[in-house]
């Protein structure tokens, strides 16, 4: 009981400290200070905002429960996470992250926001690429191996239905 009590102070420490200052109060001190923000569009800001935090969530709790760990580099899961919505993109985290990041850039209508969103995106990239795959390969190498091939990193495949023969 109290490993499961620690790991989920661990997961909920880790969620505050790193997405809630990317996504939360980094967004909120940017757009504060941002003078060319305007009134964005409510609706398709908050859509996405509800996205990136459904996203957000779902992956926590596939890395606590599946993985045993949290989304934090120093406390990473012991186990290779391959559920949920990581069956459809490698980085669905970060995806959400971005998606919340966008979410506050459409509501607050912060054009340094939306430089914000690009440069994480890249910075996203560039650790994705460098360490994390890297590491994967060496801690999980089967796994990864099977797992890179046929999952993709960003975008899920959309997969098109054979046509019918007229017949």
């Amino acid at each position: 009981m109290a490993t499961t009590t620690m790991l989920f102070l661990r997961a909920l420490a880790a969620f505050v400290a790193l997405p809630g200052m990317v996504a939360g109060l980094i967004p909120w001190l940017i757009v504060s200070s941002d003078r060319r923000a305007n009134a964005g569009w409510f609706g398709p800001g908050l859509a996405l905002l509800g996205a990136g935090l459904t996203v957000l969530l779902w992956c926590v709790r596939d890395f606590y429960a599946a993985g045993k760990g949290t989304l934090a580099p120093w406390d990473p899961p012991a186990r290779f996470v391959r559920v949920g919505l990581y069956r459809v993109v490698r980085n669905p985290m970060y995806v959400g992250v971005l998606l919340l990041v966008g979410g506050w850039a459409v509501l607050s209508g912060s054009p340094a926001l939306v430089v914000y969103g690009i440069v994480l995106a890249l910075a996203f990239h560039a650790r994705v690429t460098l360490y994390e795959e890297p590491w994967l390969a060496r801690t999980f190498p089967e796994e990864w191996r099977q797992y890179a091939a046929s999952v993709p990193r960003w975008l899920p495949r959309v997969h098109r239905r054979p046509r019918r023969s007229s017949d």
